[in-house]
């Protein structure tokens, strides 16, 4: 009894534990979201924000390492990954849905459908089989072939948030951005499919003999998610249309309700067995286009600024985190083949993924529709790996026995690092090559694509202003 009351602590010791852990989490989201404004501010597009926010956590996790505080700092900064789906990848992929500009995203729906989910099927399947491949040639680390396949799975799960920012603050065509964005957000959905599919295999029918159970897992877990997010979507719209809550003594009551909605659905699918990811996403998607319109003028500008301002935080810490997780954890370093054949065949399974769908894409559009080169390239560019790819990696360590899920969240961990250092910094020496920038971004986002679905066709003497536009901007931040 002693002992461990004299491990644990007192009471009062681990309340004053508690809150050092606090103060030291919200010391690096402020010093984040600053270093972020002065970035910004000096547009110094080679460090991003999320990649100021990882390198904030490398550095305090390895100050903790030098300093010999290791043990005090990580019970200080407790992190589990049920808090990671169950309270920071929620509101992240709801705003996601939630944001979605209607008429560049669904004007190239049948594109981005094609890119994130067959895409991303490639990706996932390339990428599984290539890993498997290396371990029978004794590249890399042997792996069983259907953790080969959850393992391309989790790493095709895009995030190109220091991409998209980027795009933002120089202004890029509207049909990439819509490219782009839409291919993250389904992607995410689809990789999480693919994912708990291949868990589920894993555990039932290790021979992966049934490869048409295997089919009807993925679209019971895929359409049934997102089934129940459309249903909870339209459930709030029909509410919130018929309820009368849009007077001023019920604002709160509404806005209470609109913000509880999108984890009501999550949990929904959780408890179902399905995935929350897919369902919030789609309820996002149905909230926005049906719900907010019957809410208050005061609680729509409410609602948009609490979910900006939730995923904001939500994100800087997921990139605070991974690069404190990666300084503090025990990782398999050992396994640097791994890592080093993984990240190559990764970069294979991205250009086969862009480049056979495009090919498709183009084969059914007319010419004044058809995706650019350029387009083509950047998209294969921006595949950064995140926040998701991060947490998928954390479930596979309990999902994985026999040290194979650490060695992919090592390989993750380094994955989503040199991603979002070396291509988040270098996107903008990207834009100037690929010349693919417009007058900007939020200005035109939306426009011309009445009567016309899908690629708004550009004029030579566009290309060149478009050119000579980026080539200044640049030149501004090449100076500094």
């Amino acid at each position: 009894m002693d002992n461990s009351t004299a491990e644990k602590g007192s009471p009062g010791q681990e309340q004053q534990a508690a809150g050092v852990g606090i103060l030291l989490q919200i010391m690096m989201l402020v010093l984040s979201f600053v270093v972020g404004h002065v970035l910004r501010r000096h547009k110094f597009y080679y460090l991003p924000e999320a990649s100021a926010s990882l390198l904030i956590g490398l550095i305090v996790g390895g100050l903790a390492n030098i300093s010999d505080t290791e043990r005090s700092i990580r019970a200080w900064f407790n992190f589990h990954e049920e808090f990671f789906f169950l309270f920071l990848l929620p509101p992240i992929i709801f705003q996601s849905g939630f944001s979605l500009s209607p008429k560049p995203f669904f004007s190239n729906f049948g594109a981005i459908v094609t890119f994130a989910i067959f895409g991303t099927f490639i990706a996932s399947v390339v990428t599984g089989v290539l890993v498997y491949l290396g371990g029978l040639m004794y590249l890399m680390y042997k792996l069983p072939f259907v953790e080969c396949l959850m393992f391309g799975a989790l790493i095709s799960a895009t995030d190109p948030v220091t991409v998209l920012s980027i795009f933002q603050e120089l202004g890029t065509d509207m049909n990439l951005y819509a490219l782009v964005f839409g291919e993250s957000v389904l992607n995410d959905a689809m990789a999480i499919s693919l994912y708990r599919t291949m868990s589920v295999v894993r555990s039932n029918d290790p021979s992966g003999q049934n490869f048409f159970m295997v089919i009807v897992r993925f679209l019971e877990t895929f359409v049934g998610s997102m089934s129940a997010g459309v249903g909870v979507g339209f459930t709030s719209a029909l509410l919130f249309k018929y309820a009368g809550l849009d007077i001023d003594n019920l604002q709160n009551l509404e806005c209470c309700l609109f913000v509880l909605f999108p984890y009501f659905s999550y949990m929904l699918a959780e408890g179902l067995g399905l995935s929350g990811i897919v369902s919030i996403l789609f309820t996002g998607i149905v909230m926005k286009h049906y719900t907010f319109s019957n809410l208050s003028e005061n609680s729509q500008h409410f609602v948009s600024d609490f979910f900006h301002l939730i995923s904001s935080l939500a994100e800087t810490f997921i990139f605070i985190y991974m690069g404190f997780d990666i300084a503090m954890e025990k990782h398999s370093w050992s396994h640097v083949g791994f890592i080093f054949f993984s990240i190559l065949f990764i970069a294979i399974a991205r250009a086969v993924n862009v480049f056979s769908c495009a090919y498709l894409i183009n084969l059914v559009r007319p010419a004044h529709r058809q995706i650019p080169s350029k387009h083509q390239k950047a998209l294969c560019y921006s595949g950064l790996r995140g926040a998701m790819a991060f947490a998928l990696a954390l479930q596979s360590v309990h999902d994985l026995q026999e040290g194979h899920g650490q060695i992919i969240f090592t390989a993750t961990t380094a994955i989503v690092v040199l991603t979002v250092l070396l291509i988040g910094g270098s996107t903008g020496t990207m834009l100037e090559a690929l010349q693919v920038v417009g007058d900007g971004h939020d200005a035109h986002l939306g426009e011309g694509f009445e009567g016309n679905n899908g690629y708004v066709p550009t004029s030579h003497e566009e290309d060149e202003t478009t050119g000579n536009k980026l080539r200044m901007k640049l030149k501004e931040f090449h100076r500094r």
